[in-house]
């Protein structure tokens, strides 16, 4: 079996006034891997002419490209129109689903907030609480329906929030809770995964594993990486 190069990279967080231009890089990673990972924060505002701008720098990609969204391409509630702009780009965009590329499944979904092991927060009195653990219990049962749905032997879980506490280790601690959720990792311990990538703690750690030892990646372009750029490179 060979192996598949997986250039990983998230929080890109392209913006409308166009200050950044990743049309270099998506053409130096399309010589660097045979497929594409963005986990999250395509967009910095959710604005579909940012969405625009990203698919217009994609042109430069030539691999097939997988992605998720993540928090700030909600932000400007444009959730439908930004994900069409970049299907229509050729862009993988995983929401709960998988998509098999080389005999490596995709496996993705955003995720949610809720913290870690024993401080996971819990459906506990108002409503605004029980709420927001239930969207982070559905978080995991998107990613469980992906899992299941895909039939490769090597499988990749593509998230923007952190399934683990270690790749979010130089973050304030007060904000933890906010980066991720354990729920995440409970689910992928009970298939086999190959590896996991997620985003949106900037200040995190690069490496870790879940508690099944699943290795997972903090691939947010800010993170410090093997490659010394600003994504990833894994072979699966």
């Amino acid at each position: 079996m060979s192996k598949l190069k997986v250039a990983a990279v998230a929080d890109l967080h392209v913006k409308e006034d166009r200050s950044v231009s990743y049309t270099d890089l998506f053409a130096e990673i399309s010589r660097a891997a045979d497929v594409l990972v963005i986990a999250g924060d395509l967009t910095d505002l959710g604005k579909p002419a940012e969405a625009e701008l990203l698919a217009a720098d994609l042109k430069s990609c030539t691999i097939p490209v997988v992605a998720v969204l993540g928090n700030h391409d909600h932000q400007c509630d444009a959730v439908e129109e930004v994900s069409s702009i970049l299907v229509r780009a050729g862009v993988h965009l995983l929401d709960g689903q998988s998509v098999e590329i080389s005999g490596v499944g995709f496996c993705g979904t955003k995720g949610f907030i809720g913290g870690f092991g024993r401080h996971m927060l819990g459906a506990f009195g108002e409503a605004a609480i029980k709420t927001m653990v239930k969207t982070s219990v559905d978080e995991a049962m998107r990613l469980e329906n992906a899992l299941r749905a895909t039939r490769a032997e090597r499988a990749l879980v593509v998230l923007h929030y952190a399934p683990i506490p270690e790749t979010v280790a130089g973050e304030p601690k007060e904000i933890y809770p906010f980066l991720g959720s354990s729920r995440l990792a409970e689910t992928i311990d009970r298939f086999k995964v190959s590896a996991v990538v997620h985003g949106h703690a900037h200040q995190g750690a690069y490496q870790g594993r879940t508690p099944g030892g699943a290795p997972v990646f903090n691939v947010a372009a800010h993170v410090e990486k093997p490659t010394g750029r600003p994504y990833a490179i894994l072979e699966l």
